[in-house]
């Protein structure tokens, strides 16, 4: 019996010792069980081109996609050690307040309100509003929608905020909110607007799918800021991945982040300037 008990105990005692390296890496932080499990768990979404979406082979690609690649690439030197959890926009704050996944990489927007709830790395774009027109048609640019005044038809993406938005930029233009990027778009191509108001990203994108087809009006507004988001309360995870897409943007690690930019939005972002460190000016 006694001997029944010892065995029982050391049994005991064997499991807990297999269970606590998984226990002490959480215990240590994010970036401790991060390693120890070998993978980083991504939540991002998979309709939103160029942000994150599926290729022709189904394989989850776009600019969200690269930089959590960049950030596996700092953690295992491998930029393939890593799941993406699909999840909808509405899902990005539960999911990391939950720890379902270790980061959101999926253009979300900064705001005081959801810094309350998780806590954003540095940024990795700024976004905004852009004016797309079809290539040699009635208007050449802004100033040319500008002044054409109530003539100019925008389309737009429906929302409360739409007609205010497309106003702060063309004071007097009619206004047509569609349901879809797509019917937005269908109504440029058509003639029915003379610019569709969108992204300033998805301009970019859709600039570079379809060379010679579209062009910039020159003119953009209504700026937000984008950052990955992570569970508050751990700075180490934080500051790991805030060197890790820094560095990208301005250091060691910057032909990866200029590859991305240039694969998913047709322009090379500046480089960065040897000296003092330009992002402290």
């Amino acid at each position: 019996m006694l001997k029944s008990i010892i065995k029982f105990a050391a049994g005991i005692g064997l499991c807990a010792l297999a269970m606590l390296p998984a226990q002490t890496a959480a215990a240590q932080g994010k970036l401790k069980e991060v390693l120890s499990r070998g993978k980083l768990i991504v939540g991002t979404g998979s309709t939103n081109p160029p942000w994150h979406f599926r290729d022709e082979k189904g394989e989850l690609v776009g600019f969200d996609i690269e930089i959590a690649k960049i950030i596996a690439q700092g953690l295992f030197d491998d930029p393939s050690k890593i799941e993406f959890v699909n999840q909808a926009s509405d899902a990005r704050i539960p999911n990391i307040v939950t720890g379902k996944v270790d980061i959101a990489c999926q253009f979300v927007t900064v705001t005081a309100a959801r810094a309350q709830q998780v806590a954003f790395t540095i940024p990795y774009y700024r976004e905004g509003v852009s004016l797309m027109l079809v290539s040699g048609g009635r208007y050449a640019d802004y100033a040319a929608l500008k002044a054409a005044g109530n003539k100019v038809t925008v389309s737009v993406l429906q929302n409360v905020f739409a007609e205010k938005m497309v106003h702060d930029a063309l004071p007097e233009a009619k206004v047509d909110q569609f349901e879809s990027v797509d019917l937005m778009y269908q109504a440029l191509n058509s003639g029915r607007a003379d610019a569709a108001a969108t992204d300033s990203s998805s301009l970019r994108y859709y600039m570079k799918q379809n060379a010679g087809r579209y062009v910039d009006s020159g003119f953009s507004w209504n700026p937000q800021t984008y950052s990955c988001i992570v569970k508050q309360g751990d700075q180490d995870w934080l500051n790991f991945v805030n060197v890790a897409i820094r560095e990208s943007m301005t250091g060691t690690t910057f032909p990866l982040y200029k590859a991305a930019f240039e694969r998913w939005f047709g322009e090379t972002p500046p480089e960065p300037k040897i000296g003092f460190p330009s992002e402290f000016r």
